[in-house]
């Protein structure tokens, strides 16, 4: 018997049966054919091991255990829509895209409510799945991905090539993950969306083959290969897979709202969750000529649904305190169903917001979701109240150490004024630890309470002293030497972040991600930090008087200046490191618009490089332009760009002018 030919054979045979279960929801074969042949093909693979090859459907049980997901940074970053939220947005939406460009329809879409992923592949083997990540940078899910049938292992394509999705869990999926979690006594998953996250971010693929995922294909990056959007939908069907059946070409706006609309009463009745209806500008020549935001691109929006509203009961108030000794109220609900999750709390923001709405415990209240994500309560159905419920009052000291609370003046919030409070310590420890903050592997909530009350952590600077408790370590229930090693390892690998994630974690009033980003370019070391004036943080950007003013407090507070010699000390980055060069260049101080096809360079790859040297990448032409870097079938952009005096260069003199300068790395040396 020729091995290799069976192997062959036998491969294309299962992924035919795969195709037409998995996608057409049909099959020529019943199970006992399929497994015969599936036996067979892993028994050869077994004894021919150098026959096995990464697309082979032999691999989609998933048989590895990873310890952690590798970073992996994409090639074009995979952006945010903008949202829309009522027909009116969208018909605004239309009359932008007519300002820019004419004779051009749309396509509408399922948003499906799950988690997005890159699929790359090479000579038509698929050889990387992402996580979206931040955008730039996501996560590595291979070996988790392949055990998904609705994703090809083999296409029938040469070229390397990129395709994008969302990963999803049926109704039915959830349902039977749910009884299989509640059989086990372990928690139930909130909603589908959320058992998709935790299934992906499974660390032995042979658990997320169990967990019966899906793929819908949403978009091919290569855009030369077809004109529109809706014929590579087409052409990814041919590939083998899974898009939405309800993908629909509109003409007009007025068809995209006649398609929402009917969705909108269908949604209920769909297997999967859905949140809104994606529209994209169908044909790909007027992408370039309507431009994209830093964010998000111009030439498609995300219609979201009016989150749905729930009425239940309000059973009891409770009161959480978090880092900064905000103690907020809380509705704990009878539970139900709202936007595909049970909810049994609700925040109550604070004492003002309870007041406005005369909430009182027995009340029946109307919930949504804000956002889609967040429980918050909308209003109390006063026709439903009883008689002699009590008003609503705010308890006077804090609910985890019985301090006093304070409420300050001018704010709407309360705070604990025990400076020494265990939730605001666990609350603190948290937030630095997480996967925003200083992303430390192993250090979730959960990890973070079980340290705290174990003794092993006090302060941030507790976490990077574990090393030396590692015998200790061993004798809390659960921690074994390879979580322990993990655990030390994540801590370790950290120390080496960029100072903006350090600026985040130290949980400084009012500075978020950006601020601290902001706030590390203009301040790049932690000794600049520490040394500026309050008015040198009032320059910094985006940086108001109350957020300079927090810094500046939190730096002239003599507790938090031991801790950060402390964390210096323990081996924490101090400096930030930009990916600008820091001398002149070409596109020192300059704005410039890529439009066109360049012949070595993605468009976001040569915005990149012109941000790297120090110049602003623009999608818009404007007379404040100073360069359009112009590519094949370049539009009206080049047109206006022309009629406005503007320099155009071609890729041969951008290429010069990168050339012209040091490279990034010479100038570190």
């Amino acid at each position: 018997m020729n091995v290799k030919a069976r192997i062959d054979e036998l491969k294309s045979r299962l992924e035919r049966w795969n195709y037409e279960y998995y996608i057409l929801s049909e099959s020529s074969v019943d199970d006992a054919t399929f497994d015969a042949a599936m036996k067979e093909l892993q028994a050869l693979e077994k004894d021919h091991p150098e026959l096995r090859t990464p697309d082979s459907p032999s691999q989609r049980v998933g048989g590895t255990v990873a310890s952690k997901f590798s970073k992996v940074r994409h090639d074009t970053p995979m952006l945010s829509l903008d949202n829309t939220f009522s027909e009116e947005d969208l018909r605004e939406f239309d009359r932008k895209i007519a300002k820019e460009v004419s004779d051009y329809t749309y396509v509408a879409e399922l948003k499906i409510d799950g988690l997005s992923v890159s699929l790359k592949y090479d000579g038509g083997v698929l050889v990387r799945a992402a996580t979206r990540g931040d955008g730039e940078v996501g996560e590595d899910i291979t070996d988790n991905v392949k055990t998904i049938h609705s994703v090809p292992l083999r296409i029938p394509a040469k070229e390397s090539l990129e395709v994008r999705g969302e990963i999803y869990m049926s109704k039915a999926a959830f349902e039977r993950l749910n009884q299989e979690q509640l059989a086990q006594g372990e928690t139930p998953f909130r909603n589908p969306r959320n058992a998709a996250v935790g299934s992906v971010r499974q660390l032995e693929a042979s658990l997320v083959a169990k967990r019966r995922l899906d793929v819908f294909a949403y978009y091919l990056m290569d855009r030369k290969a077809t004109a529109t959007h809706y014929e590579a939908m087409t052409r990814l069907k041919n590939y083998g897979f899974q898009v939405n059946p309800e993908t629909t070409l509109c003409h007009t706006i007025e068809d995209v709202v006649a398609f929402v609309q009917r969705i909108g009463a269908l949604r209920p009745n769909l297997p999967y969750e859905i949140d809104g209806v994606v529209v994209k500008v169908n044909e790909y020549a007027k992408y370039d000529d309507i431009g994209a935001t830093t964010k998000f691109p111009k030439w498609a929006t995300a219609y979201k649904f009016p989150a749905e509203e729930v009425r239940t009961k309000l059973r009891a108030l409770t009161f959480q305190i978090g880092r900064t000794g905000v103690v907020t109220p809380v509705a704990e609900l009878d539970p139900v169903m709202v936007s595909g999750s049970l909810v049994s709390r609700a925040t109550l923001h604070n004492e003002d917001y309870c007041l406005q709405k005369d909430i009182r415990v027995g009340d029946t209240i109307i919930v949504r979701k804000a956002g889609e994500i967040i429980p918050e309560v909308v209003r109390v159905d006063l026709s439903l109240r009883p008689e002699g419920l009590e008003p609503f009052a705010m308890r006077p000291d804090c609910p985890k150490c019985g301090a006093p609370i304070l409420r300050k003046e001018g704010e709407a919030d309360h705070y604990c004024t025990n400076p020494h409070c265990d939730a605001k310590k666990i609350e603190g420890l948290i937030h630095f630890a997480s996967k925003d903050a200083y992303d430390i592997d192993g250090m979730g909530e959960a990890a973070v309470e079980v340290l705290y009350n174990a003794g092993f952590l006090s302060t941030v600077a507790d976490i990077f002293r574990l090393e030396e408790h590692a015998q200790e370590l061993a004798r809390i229930d659960g921690y074994g030497e390879k979580k322990i090693a993990n655990l030390l390892d994540g801590i370790n690998r950290s120390k080496a972040n960029n100072f903006d994630r350090l600026i985040f974690a130290l949980g400084i009033r009012h500075v978020g991600q950006k601020t601290a980003k902001n706030i590390a370019e203009m301040f790049p070391s932690i000794d600049a930090l520490m040394n500026a004036t309050l008015l040198d943080l009032m320059m910094a950007k985006d940086t108001g008087d109350a957020t300079a003013e927090s810094i500046a407090a939190y730096f002239a507070d003599s507790g938090n200046r031991a801790l950060i010699e402390e964390l210096r000390t323990l081996g924490l980055n101090m400096a930030y490191s930009s990916a600008k060069l820091q001398v002149a260049t070409p596109f020192s101080g300059k704005t410039v618009v890529v439009t066109g096809t360049l012949q070595n360079y993605s468009r976001s790859d040569a915005e990149r490089l012109i941000e790297q040297y120090g110049g602003v990448a623009s999608s818009a032409v404007s007379k404040k332009t100073d360069y359009i870097l112009a590519g094949s079938a370049a539009g009206s952009k080049l047109d206006k760009g022309k009629a406005l005096g503007i320099a155009i260069i071609d890729e041969e003199t951008f290429v010069r002018m990168l050339a012209s300068v040091a490279s990034p790395d010479d100038e570190t040396r």
